[in-house]
Order: C-alpha cells, then sequence, then structure tokens
C-alpha cells in the first residue's frame, strides 16, 4: 500500500444484492472509475447471509451461472482492511437469503488536495455521506418554504 501520508480519502460502502442475486450491471462501471484513476479499490468483499442466519465471506464466484468467473477483474483485491469481524457486522445489516459487497476504496482523485492540506496542519475533523433521499427531502422543504437540515 501507498504511504498514507501521500493517499486521498479513504470510504467504504456496503451493497446489499437482495435474494442474493449479483446481476453485475455495475462492475463494469466501477473497473472505469479504476481505469481512469478516481479511485483505487482498497479492499473487496462478499458477503451472503444464508436463509438460516448464518454468515460467510463469500469467494469471487460464477454469480450468474453461466460457467465463468464474473467478477475476475476484482481477484486480489484485497488488502485485509475487511476482516471477520466486519463480515459479521455487515451479515447483521442483511436480510436472510441475500448477499453484500463490501468495497472500500481510495478517493485518488481528491489526494493532491488531501496531501496539500495535511502538509498545512489541516486535519479532517467531520465527514458523513449524505443519502440521495435526504437531499430531494430537503430540496423539496426549501422550496415549500419549510427548510430543514440536509441528512437529518
Amino acid at each position: 500500500m501507498r504511504d498514507l501520508e501521500e493517499m486521498g480519502p479513504v470510504d467504504y460502502l456496503v451493497i446489499e444484492f437482495p435474494s442474493g442475486r449479483m446481476t453485475g450491471e455495475g462492475f463494469p462501471l466501477l473497473v472505469d472509475l479504476v481505469d481512469r484513476g478516481i479511485i483505487r479499490i482498497l479492499d473487496l468483499r462478499f458477503v451472503r447471509k444464508r436463509p438460516d442466519g448464518s454468515v460467510e465471506a463469500a469467494v469471487l464466484a460464477d454469480f450468474d451461472g453461466d460457467g465463468e468467473l464474473d467478477l475476475a477483474v476484482f481477484e486480489g483485491a484485497s488488502s485485509g482492511l475487511v476482516g471477520a469481524d466486519d463480515v459479521a457486522e455487515v451479515g447483521d445489516l442483511l436480510e436472510a437469503g441475500s448477499a453484500a459487497a463490501v468495497l472500500v476504496y481510495e478517493n485518488v482523485w481528491a489526494a493532491p488536495l488531501a496531501v496539500a492540506l495535511r502538509r498545512g496542519g489541516a486535519q479532517l475533523v467531520a465527514s458523513e455521506r449524505i443519502p440521495v433521499q435526504a437531499l430531494l427531502a430537503a430540496l423539496d422543504a426549501a422550496e415549500a418554504g419549510t427548510a430543514q437540515p440536509v441528512g437529518r
């Protein structure tokens, strides 16, 4: 892994696939983000929650049943950042019979800004992702004259 002082901000996503159905529709877009240097995948793990509630880390596999490894491009995308405790926590979030992708990624696009700010002594004191639904609700409230804080 690159020197931590030279890295951009790191985020994670947990994306649930109801009924364990992974179509792979978004994966080419993820590859495009990597290819364009916008993000760098630090870890990508798959988690399954069986109908009986047991949770396991899933291996890269033939998710659509066509006989080919669907996610070969992501093979080896593991830094060890997502551990067994994380897999268990993700399992608690999932519905029985579903699966999830856990993606840890560096925002490469923001690395030069982050490095410059750190060199100047700045530090991040808060960060939060605003869900699209909360943003839409705040815009609707502002339009109606009943403004409310975004994300609340």
